[in-house]
């Protein structure tokens, strides 16, 4: 396939919703695929929300109960991968016949990651992709991913694969996805600076890759009243003016970016326009200096406690629960 065409969906979700934020995405999803989409991108934190704006009631050296409340609050709004969700996200995707790709709240026992998830048109969950750098004040309420979730897919589309928000400004973290050849190179954000839109277009000429960027366009209304956002009670307040785009991987801005409300962004990406980009400029290839600077990328998991020692043999082992697997094997150490 050679000519794709793709839609960014710029909108807000349900904020601490999520039978109302998953609504809102098959609506959404809907006119995307009406429109002949074959690849939709959502923003970052679309399911089910960035908490644009609040402090968790944190200071240095103290929490407020509150702000435990809230971040209580968030935790329940999060989603499990896989779960109940993810299925539900799989099913619309497979409906639709289209790849599928949604910036989430991921939580993991205690801790939420943003995430973003991959969807093929079968419905089935092909990875995600954890923000290994939350920016500022993120870090309070979101973990950092490890270098085990930095996919880039094969697909019948094109290459495809994700770097979220501020990520973005991680040069070597774009020279990862450049050497996996990525061709569709999703930038789901939450920044809707002039300065974003100079970024994906340089991006695009430095990847010579499509960059396909979601941010939401999010209004006071679009959170819960009780929503503790100091000097914001107007419900029309825009909390967030998007600037979606796509751009060619020479720079061209293809659709967007759209600062008027929520929309759905739709170009047909031409997959021959990367090879014609990278006749003059391959930053992995002709155009590096691999005897100068070299890049090394550890992609293994990075787990907080790893268990070593011994092991029960398989026949033993096979229909064993899980406590007694465990005592087994503390019993095979110690011998």
């Amino acid at each position: 396939m050679t000519v794709v065409r793709a839609a960014v969906v710029q909108a807000a979700p349900v904020a601490f919703d999520l039978d109302g934020t998953l609504e809102k995405a098959q609506r959404f999803l809907d006119d995307a695929a009406a429109s002949g989409a074959r690849l939709v991108v959502f923003p970052e934190a679309f399911v089910t929300c960035y908490p644009r704006g609040v402090t968790f009631g944190a200071t240095i050296g103290s929490r407020t109960p509150e702000g435990r409340e809230l971040f209580r609050r968030y935790w329940e709004s999060s989603i499990d991968v896989p779960g109940p969700v993810t299925q539900r996200l799989g099913t619309m995707a497979r409906e639709r016949s289209v790849y599928l790709v949604i910036g989430v709240i991921e939580r993991s026992a205690g801790t939420l990651y943003c995430t973003v998830l991959f969807f093929d048109p079968a419905g089935e969950l092909m990875g995600k992709h954890r923000k290994v750098m939350p920016t500022a004040a993120e870090r309070l309420v979101w973990g950092f991913g490890d270098g085990s979730t930095l996919p880039v897919f094969e697909t019948a589309i094109g290459r495809l694969g994700a770097v979220i928000c501020w990520e973005n400004y991680m040069p070597l973290l774009r020279m990862a996805m450049y050497q996996k050849g990525i061709q569709l190179y999703c930038a789901p954000t939450a920044d809707a600076r002039d300065t974003w839109i100079a970024s994906m277009r340089h991006i695009a000429c430095e990847g010579r890759c499509f960059v396909l960027s979601a941010n939401q366009f999010a209004r006071r209304r679009d959170y819960p009243e009780d929503y503790p956002i100091e000097g914001m009670h107007d419900p029309d307040a825009v909390l967030c003016r998007g600037g979606s785009l796509i751009v060619s991987p020479l720079g061209e801005v293809l659709a967007g970016p759209a600062f008027d409300g929520e929309t759905v962004l739709v170009a047909d990406l031409d997959l021959r326009e990367i090879i014609r980009g990278k006749y003059d400029f391959d930053v992995v290839g002709h155009y590096a200096r691999p005897d100068i600077f070299r890049l090394v990328v550890d992609e293994s998991p990075k787990p907080a406690v790893v268990f070593t020692g011994g092991t029960v043999p398989e026949p033993e082992a096979k229909d064993m629960p899980r406590v007694e697997l465990v005592e087994a094997a503390r019993a095979t150490s110690q011998s």
